[in-house]
């Protein structure tokens, strides 16, 4: 039987996750839209992508593309299997990555797909800031 196509709930990012042991709850830490930068190009160390979708079953290769919004240039992709039990729950998925590397300021976005199938994307910012007086590089 072929897996049904998944419903987008949220996106979001954020600096990690943490799934409890017990409960199964993710708890997500430091949640952003912005990537601030001092100069470029520039690296951000790592991040975690949360994806929550329902009416999801069966085996699914999930991907995660992210793309740069002014060019549509593919910048970066991470992928993984999963096997998703009960349609009526719904599933929480989690790609940590990184190092990411950013070469100009400007709008970004995470798009997210169930078996090669586009389901829902997020958008973020990458912003050059001044340093704060006094600081070194």
């Amino acid at each position: 039987m072929a897996s049904s196509h998944p419903h987008f709930n949220a996106m979001l990012i954020c600096d990690s996750a943490i799934r409890e042991e017990g409960t199964g709850k993710v708890s997500l830490v430091g949640i952003f839209a912005n990537v601030n930068v001092f100069s470029f190009p520039a690296v951000h160390p790592k991040l975690t992508v949360y994806v929550n979708v329902t009416d999801a079953e069966g085996g699914y290769k999930f991907r995660l593309d992210m793309v740069r919004v002014a060019d549509a240039q593919l910048l970066g992709r991470a992928e993984m299997d999963a096997e998703i039990a009960d349609r009526m729950r719904p599933a929480e998925i989690l790609f940590e990555i990184g190092p990411l590397v950013f070469e100009r300021p400007g709008a970004y976005e995470f798009h997210f797909f169930a078996n090669e199938r586009h389901v829902g994307q997020k958008s973020f910012n990458v912003v050059k800031i001044d340093r704060p007086a006094g600081e070194s590089r």
